[in-house]
């Protein structure tokens, strides 16, 4: 007797097709990320009281920054922070305010944001009150 032998499909499935697909965006993602830039307005509050900082670091849109009103360089910030931070009169409660103008970027803020972490201080956005 001739018995026919049952042809069976396999249920398997390649995956090194979506694996490769799965590669390229993840490439195609950390290629683009880069290029992404984050500028954000700040918002506008609706307090009226005032942080009692001494420290107040100024932001314009050229890149320009102030310390206490007085013009420096982002690269002699950070040790000028700490002199500040070091002569604050009440050290437990210093906090640096930063002022960025409208349409700075992101990162010239966090950066400062950065500077006071690394100090050990607090850091306040200023914002500018509703009208």
């Amino acid at each position: 007797m001739g018995l026919k032998k049952r042809s069976r499909v396999s249920a398997e499935f390649s995956m090194s097709s979506l694996t490769d697909i799965i590669f390229l965006l993840l490439i195609f993602f950390m290629l683009t990320s880069n290029l992404v830039q984050i500028n954000l307005d700040l918002p506008e509050s609706d307090s009226k009281t005032i942080s009692p900082t001494s420290i107040v670091v100024q932001i314009t849109k050229d890149g320009s920054h102030t310390l206490n009103g007085k013009p420096i360089s982002i690269s002699q910030l950070r040790g000028a922070l700490a002199t500040a931070v070091r002569e604050s009169d009440n050290r437990e409660n210093a906090a640096i305010a930063i002022a960025a103008e409208k349409g700075v970027a992101w990162k010239n803020v966090s950066r400062i944001m950065e500077m006071a972490s690394a100090l050990g201080v607090k850091a306040i956005l200023a914002t500018k009150p509703k009208k």
